[in-house]
């Protein structure tokens, strides 16, 4: 610790402390008159009253006299248990209460002290002195030359408060915080009650007149020397004894005699533990290992765990992959869970080795924390130690034998486990899952799997296909119920008109239901009525099936058709008689004309013959 000049503070003032005053000059010792002057033999020696009153003045001026309210230095001549008295010379002395001097347990007969001169005479002739007074006057001054100067003051320990100790400096009332204490932590704060301590002065608030003390700085100003001699000895390796000084969850700090290090918490124990008070206590004297240090940064890094062998190095050596072994889960995170089958020696069972089930699935949902579970060696690394576990390998394989179960085209009940934007995956049985492919659910055009079934619905389907390496099952669902597009084919035939009910209207044209989830649709154009007007939803009117497309399984109609079309066939019928009776005409026409020929050469060649 530096050597610090020691300021004396007084203990416990029963009120708060005056306010910072310029203080008085201090008047020096007086000189001590004689009992008693001899005049008879001066006025012997003296001829006239002239000379006998310069005589008195100088007398007169070898005395001080007493000055009320000035703060004067005086001598300790007596000390009891209830007062002491001090002497400020001119054969004047003054009792002044022992609690006053009770911050320095030291004071004894003869040393020099600050009164404060209250009353030269009270009704008893006494001197009446304050030495807290005085002392009270120039508290703030010597508050914050302590302050400057880093001077190490003495307090005494008034009371126990929220949050620390008031403790008297100079007669003033400074707060010292339940951390300032001492390094260590504090249990038991009224101890320190009633007791004279050093401190040092960390904070002055010059308005509001706080004052903070601290007597830990002072201790961690000799730790610190003591650190570094003890950090300059450290070697990696090295062993020491130690006391448990604090538990963190992280952690345990081990006082190693004036420098601290830290044991991290996975540096306690070879095997997993989930607070250091699993394995040791405060006050604890323990052995460590140093395991690093940082001179710069004055940390100790500390060992507890590897003052023992490794369980790695014990673990039996005839244990190989495929055995099975016990033990207790001990920490489970979503992708696995922890196994302990030794103190200090762990294996991971991975998620996926819990359960043939191709479902993601987290750790949770088979194991908990404290289960006692047995499992099969899958890896086993003794370099890296390293090993991992399965329980799914202790249980028959569904998939072995599957075709047998699950022929394909055979019908069964299975239960939804989860609905995606391609299908539904649905499961037989633990361990067997099969997609039933959105293309497989219905017969008609579904925009998600979600419009038919929720995970924990059952659903019944057909066994389609099989992946048996890759242990991947192809189901149906749509294969069991009729498919409508038959019906739809048969009885909706293209040119085949029907009086339909409209269903909607779209900005891009009209929906009509046909049945069994079949729906037509009309566009807008072939939607005008004969009149030029639009139809609206509800209304019935007569279709026409103009397209029927089985690879995507639309039905379209038309309005227009059913009128459009008849016109046109008759004005095609019209032009087909016109052009029967124009060709019969000319038929006609032909046939006389050549027979008044015929008629008319027989007529020549009779009359020829008859000249």
């Amino acid at each position: 610790m530096e050597e610090n000049k020691t300021v004396q503070a007084e203990v416990a003032p029963e009120t708060a402390a005056a306010p910072a005053v310029e203080a008085p000059k201090t008047v020096s010792n007086a000189s001590v008159a004689p009992d008693k002057f001899d005049w008879d033999a001066f006025e012997g020696n003296s001829s006239s009253a002239e000379d006998r009153k310069k005589v008195e003045e100088m007398y007169d001026q070898t005395l001080s006299k007493v000055v009320e309210n000035e703060v004067v230095e005086g001598v300790v001549t007596s000390i009891s248990k209830r007062e002491v008295i001090v002497n400020i010379g001119y054969k004047s002395e003054g009792v002044i209460m022992a609690p006053e001097f009770r911050y320095n347990p030291d004071l004894k007969v003869g040393d020099t002290v600050e009164v404060f001169v209250e009353t030269a005479e009270d009704k008893k002739g006494q001197l009446v002195l304050s030495h807290k007074k005085a002392r009270a006057l120039r508290s703030w001054d010597m508050v914050n030359a302590a302050y400057n100067s880093g001077e190490v003051v003495k307090g005494y320990v008034k009371t126990r408060t929220k949050g620390g100790m008031i403790v008297d400096i100079f007669g003033i009332e400074a707060f010292l915080p339940g951390s300032q204490i001492d390094v260590k932590p504090i249990r038991d704060y009224d101890q320190y009650v009633d007791t004279t301590m050093d401190f040092k002065i960390v904070k002055i608030n010059q308005e509001f007149r706080n004052v903070v003390v601290s007597h830990k700085a002072l201790i961690e100003a000799e730790l610190e020397q003591q650190k570094m001699q003890i950090i300059g000895k450290l070697e990696k390796g090295q062993v020491l004894e130690g006391t448990v000084k604090n538990i963190t969850g992280y952690g345990v700090f081990v006082d190693l005699g004036g420098v601290d290090g830290l044991i991290h918490i996975t540096d306690l124990s070879w095997g997993r533990i989930n607070h250091p008070e699993e394995v040791v206590h405060l006050d604890q004297k323990i052995n460590v290992v140093i395991l690093d240090f940082d001179e710069a940064k004055k940390r100790i890094a500390l060992g507890l765990k590897q003052l023992t062998p490794h369980p790695w190095s014990a673990l039996d050596p005839n244990l190989k992959v495929g055995d099975k072994v016990k033990g207790k889960v001990v920490l489970i995170a979503d992708y696995g869970a922890f196994v302990e089958i030794e103190p200090g020696v762990e294996g991971l069972i991975h998620v996926s080795e819990m359960s043939w089930s191709p479902r993601l699935r987290i750790a949770q949902d088979f194991l908990k924390v404290g289960d006692e579970v047995e499992a099969q060696i899958l890896t086993l690394d003794r370099e890296e130690k390293k090993m991992s576990l399965g329980l799914k390998q202790l249980i028959p394989n569904p998939w072995e034998n599957i075709r047998e179960k699950y022929p394909v085209g055979s019908k069964h009940t299975a239960i939804v486990r989860n609905v995606t934007n391609f299908g539904v995956f649905a499961e037989l049985e633990e361990g067997i899952e099969g997609l039933v492919h959105i293309s497989d659910l219905s017969w008609t055009k579904i925009k998600h799997p979600s419009e038919l079934v929720q995970p924990g619905d059952k659903i019944d389907v057909v066994i389609l296909d099989f992946d048996e390496e890759n242990h991947k099952l192809s189901l149906g669902h749509k294969q069991l119920l009729p498919n409508p597009w038959e019906g739809v084919e048969n009885e909706y035939t293209v040119g085949s008109v029907h009086t339909l009910k409209i269903g909607s209207i779209t900005d891009k044209g009209a929906v009509i239901p046909l049945g069994n989830d079949i729906e037509a649709t009309c566009s807008m154009k072939e939607l005008v009525k004969e009149d030029g007007s639009m139809p609206v939803a509800g209304e019935e009117l007569a279709f026409k099936v103009i397209d029927l497309k089985r690879s995507t399984r639309k039905v379209i109609v038309s309005h227009l058709r059913t009128y459009s079309d008849v016109k046109s066939e008759k004005a095609a019928g019209e032009a087909d008689n016109t052009k029967k009776a124009v060709k019969k005409i000319n038929s006609t026409i032909e046939k006389t004309t050549l027979g008044d020929i015929s008629e008319l050469a027989a007529l020549k060649s009779k009359l020829e013959k008859g000249e």
